[in-house]
């Protein structure tokens, strides 16, 4: 990739893209922010005065300054026209989850975009997608593409919503894009909900939240099960966990349990290194994930201190910028992420009507 900054644009002054605006700003030596896309001409001079980039007011004054990619980081609603708009400029696309708000959407989004390629045969546009890079869930599909608990057959994901966690269960199992049947169920149970992106509310009231069931047949004896409960992101009285079940084992969270001989069944554990604790000054950050003493994830970013989140996205913007440049694959094609929405759509619909849902072989499945 050389030396020089991979440099990326954002159309979008939201939460999310300063999100994006941050990293850079975290690794100037990575990355840096070309351009900024916003509405108005008060936002703009707002964004140049914070951020400290160039802002514009229309995609084509953003190409002007020669961004490697652009990241539309804009509502739902909007994504699928900012998206089109950026390909017809050919600026390589990194499309905020999910692509498009619903089915038609999809479909339509595909129609007019799936068929753009880069001179190398990769789609123009992908999908920013981080959950498969966070570094416990990279670590476990490490093990899963060695075969530690043989075929993998199950995935119970609860952990975070509807496209992220069909991301996550649709690689675990290894699933592509070809017809699965959801079923889902939604309850209403009290539940305090003392802290969100606003912070902490320093009330312990029960509100009603709502968790979502589904459960997903993929056919050839693969299964998941989706579990999630209102801001369970965000809400300390909610944990977070993941199921992998295997032929030869399965992984609970951090624990791996595999025969190490016909009648020896064994235990072993994915460790992080994380340092910042007791006397320790090498910074608050994770440095490494281990398993039986060989590292199976590592941070390539350290010294920046960044959360396992941040981290993700870091390495997808970095992913991205390989890609560009052609010294690496594509980071997460539209096809996957039109895909993993498709299922989240089908949970939906699903728990909304009480029955199941059979979703079709898109168009996007041929490639």
């Amino acid at each position: 990739m050389g030396t020089t900054p991979i440099r990326f644009g954002i159309v979008g002054t939201g939460w999310r893209a300063r999100f994006y605006a941050r990293l850079a700003q975290a690794l100037p030596e990575r990355l840096a922010v070309a351009g900024v896309v916003t509405r108005s001409a008060e936002r703009a001079r707002q964004v140049e005065a914070e951020w400290g980039v160039p802002a514009h007011r229309s995609v084509g004054e953003l190409s002007a300054d020669r961004p490697e990619f652009v990241i539309a980081s804009v509502p739902w609603e909007a994504s699928p026209r900012v998206v089109r708009e950026l390909v017809e400029h050919e600026i390589p696309v990194l499309a905020e989850t999910p692509p498009a708000p619903d089915a038609p959407g999809l479909r339509e989004l595909w129609a007019a975009v799936g068929g753009a390629r880069r001179a190398d045969g990769s789609g123009l546009v992908q999908v920013a997608e981080q959950y498969t890079l966070m570094p416990g869930h990279a670590a476990r599909l490490a093990l899963l593409r060695e075969g530690v608990i043989g075929e993998v057959t199950s995935v119970q994901v609860s952990s975070t919503h509807l496209y992220h966690a069909m991301s996550l269960i649709r690689h675990a199992l290894g699933v592509g894009h070809g017809a699965a049947t959801v079923t889902a169920h939604a309850s209403t149970a009290p539940l305090a909900d003392p802290l969100s992106p606003a912070g902490w509310s320093d009330d312990l009231t029960p509100k009603d939240a709502v968790t979502t069931l589904a459960f997903l047949d993929f056919g050839g004896a693969r299964t998941a099960l989706y579990d999630f409960t209102d801001n369970q992101w965000w809400n300390p009285l909610r944990a977070r966990r993941i199921v992998v079940r295997g032929s030869l084992g399965e992984i609970v969270d951090d624990t791996v349990v595999r025969m190490a001989d016909p009648r020896t069944p064994v235990e072993s554990a994915l460790t992080r290194r994380r340092t910042g604790t007791d006397l320790n000054l090498e910074g608050a950050e994770v440095h490494h994930i281990s398993f039986d003493g060989r590292v199976v994830w590592r941070n390539d970013y350290l010294g920046a201190s960044l959360t396992e989140d941040d981290l993700a996205v870091v390495d997808l913007l970095s992913r991205t910028g390989a890609w560009v440049r052609g010294a690496g694959p594509e980071p997460y094609p539209l096809a996957e992420g039109c895909q993993d929405h498709l299922l989240a759509l089908a949970a939906e619909e699903s728990a909304r009507t009480g029955a199941p849902v059979t979703t079709a072989v898109e168009a996007w499945a041929t490639r």
